[in-house]
């Protein structure tokens, strides 16, 4: 192939894709200018393309939906890859990393507690009166080389926000939230302040949280609610073979 030939090629192939990124770029401006019009109390966080059909993924408010360019058709549900032996669900899978990256972005609003390296991580929304908010606790108590980010989510009892108060007013919060899950109260007399509960209860509604626990990984996987140890260690255990298995 002659030296003139070869530039024609390169030259009409760049042509092509500026053509692609500029079509591109009018579709999620035409998409955004819809949903803005249509939605105009709802933040569009995100616009990105699929590789599927033309189809676009949209972050609205924290929840996924899908619309074709032309802003013409929008469609919410988990779309799946199928195109290998490894069924992937996509939804999920974008779902999970944005849950990831909001409990990584509000580790001040949260108790934090190391046990052994601390190289693994669990996030929790628990509420101090409840009762399987305590069995977690214990279950928690058994597991090494941890860091547990506890979001105090005061929603079961009428004195569950003064009690979530006093313990993020604590001098020792890790130590305040340890009496009150093994004693029922506090030691000690409390300044009494504000705190991130109003936050915390923001992210919870972003994760559809109805109720306490909830225990998350830094996957942004939710586990569900009260489970034992092991299955949590299970669970880490399997993110951890995955890495592994990606690298």
């Amino acid at each position: 192939m002659g030296l003139a030939l070869f530039g024609l090629l390169m030259m009409a192939m760049l042509a092509l894709l500026a053509s692609a990124a500029r079509s591109q770029d009018g579709d999620e401006a035409r998409l955004r200018q819809t949903l803005q019009a249509k939605f105009p109390k709802v933040t569009v966080e995100s616009i990105s393309k699929t590789p599927f059909g033309g189809l676009y993924e949209i972050v609205l408010g924290g929840e996924i939906i899908y619309m074709d360019g032309k802003a013409e058709y929008m469609m919410g549900g988990s779309l799946y890859d199928i195109r290998s032996a490894q069924i992937r669900n996509i939804t999920q899978d974008t779902s999970q990393r944005l849950a990831s990256k909001a409990l990584t972005s509000s580790h001040d609003s949260a108790i934090k507690m190391v046990r052994g390296n601390g190289k693994r991580v669990i996030y929790t929304f628990e509420d101090p009166n409840c009762g399987y908010c305590k069995q977690l606790y214990k279950e928690l108590g058994t597991m090494t080389d941890v860091t547990i980010y506890t979001f105090l989510l005061p929603i079961l009892s009428p004195d569950s926000m003064e009690k979530s108060r006093a313990i993020w007013c604590s001098k020792d919060r890790a130590k305040a939230w340890d009496q009150m899950m093994t004693k029922g109260a506090l030691t000690e007399q409390v300044k009494p302040c504000e705190g991130p509960m109003e936050k915390n209860a923001q992210l919870a509604q972003r994760f559809n949280i109805r109720g306490t626990p909830a225990i998350f990984l830094a996957s942004g996987q939710q586990l569900g609610g009260y489970i034992p140890a092991a299955q949590i260690e299970q669970a880490l255990g399997k993110i951890r073979k995955q890495m592994r298995d990606f690298s």
